[in-house]
């Protein structure tokens, strides 16, 4: 028994738990602002009723992804000291500011939103949530800068064993980031639009009292689902030219091609398939269309399966290499032994399987419960109105 390939086994798993986290927050933190800003232009309950009920489910799953994201950060130090050694001038640098910059802020604009229904004023509560859906994206900005210094690291020079900075711009240039960070928040938001959906249908199956509700809920998802399906594909395919060029071999290895193929048609079922469920939304018949809802339900998993895929392609075709071209992953495994990775990989992998089901759990139960009874709110204070 070797520890590399247990390690590599670690981060995959955990950065897998990770990502899909990250996936539903993007995504419904957005479905969400847009969910305030019409109840925010319109004053009707039911914009209301749909951002706290889907706001809830947002907070849940954010809750639950900050405490994986903070484990699988730990791994860079337990087990890939080389890394932070040779590379950590730059590769450390997005990552602190992701977290020192966009991450507590988005935590702090969140926990101001959560406090602050009907104690400030409608525009002002809107704002909040809406910086929250930026910092999250500024969060992923960060993160995808850092990988994609591993992918092909620009911006730097080797100094006695070490890189060193030379150029922050090229970091944000890097080809491999260019199409790469809008290929993963459009598909954020397909899976926040696909969540949506197959929620709102699983509420049509039980016949739900709460038509407009649902109904209003499902358009937004299938039209999100509509317009970003094709953007995922295309930013998808716009990487072709720099894999091609950068790293020539990715593409030709069997280790991607199961993976590849089954994003794409799975990209391409969402275009057909909310293509579909249009007609039936625009004539408001969709309680009645089951076998399409039933498909609705079951499509809950596939925008996750693709991130997946699509994380096997960005991170397999680049192996030996941690930093490609420059550092081996064989290079950047700390010192330790089988023994003690597979240690660490039980208990990690327990910790994310626990967080996983607890997710699950509270989702499920919030999902079903479905959204509460409409309360009039009470007047808010007019030292917060913002007026």
């Amino acid at each position: 028994m070797e520890a590399l390939p247990i390690a590599r086994l670690q981060f995959a798993t955990t950065t897998s738990f990770h990502f899909l986290f990250v996936l539903l927050t993007l995504g419904l933190v957005t479905l969400v602002a847009v969910m305030q800003t019409r109840y925010a232009v319109t004053g009707r309950p039911v914009h209301r009723r749909m951002t706290r009920f889907w706001g809830r489910l947002y907070v849940v799953n954010y809750a639950l992804g900050i405490a994986t994201g903070i484990v699988m950060e730990f791994q860079f130090g337990l087990n890939w000291s080389g890394l932070s050694t040779y590379a950590g001038d730059i590769f450390g640098a997005p990552l602190a500011i992701e977290t020192l910059v966009a991450f507590f802020l988005e935590s702090t604009f969140l926990g101001l939103w959560l406090f602050g229904w009907d104690r400030m004023g409608r525009w002002l509560h809107l704002t909040l949530i809406w910086l929250v859906a930026l910092t999250a994206y500024a969060s992923a900005f960060w993160i995808m800068a850092a990988n994609s210094f591993l992918q092909n690291p620009v911006g730097a020079t080797e100094e006695n064993g070490v890189l060193r900075l030379t150029d922050f711009g090229a970091l944000l240039t890097n080809p491999t980031f260019v199409a790469a960070l809008p290929h993963v928040l459009s598909a954020a938001l397909l899976t926040g639009g696909v969540f949506v959906v197959g929620i709102s249908a699983y509420h049509f199956l039980r016949r739900t009292e709460e038509v407009e509700f649902f109904l209003r809920s499902m358009r937004l998802g299938v039209v999100v689902t509509l317009v970003t399906a094709p953007v995922v594909f295309g930013f998808g395919t716009a990487q072709f030219p720099a894999i091609g060029d950068l790293q020539p071999d990715k593409l030709d290895g069997g280790a991607v091609g199961l993976p590849l193929g089954l994003m794409v048609m799975i990209g391409q079922f969402f275009v057909f398939a909310s293509l579909i469920a249009l007609p039936f939304l625009a004539k408001a018949r969709i309680a009645r269309a089951r076998p399409l809802l039933h498909l609705m339900l079951w499509g809950i998993p596939l925008p996750f399966i693709a991130a997946i895929c699509g994380w096997l392609v960005r991170e397999l075709g680049r192996q030996p290499w941690l930093v490609y071209g420059k550092l081996t992953t064989a290079d950047a495994m700390s010192d330790l032994s089988a023994g003690q990775v597979l240690a660490s990989f039980i208990a990690f992998t327990a910790l994310f399987a626990a967080l996983a089901v607890a997710d699950w759990v509270l989702l499920s139960r919030l999902a079903r419960r479905g959204p509460e009874p409409e309360v009039q709110p009470a007047p808010a204070s007019p030292v917060l109105t913002g007026v």
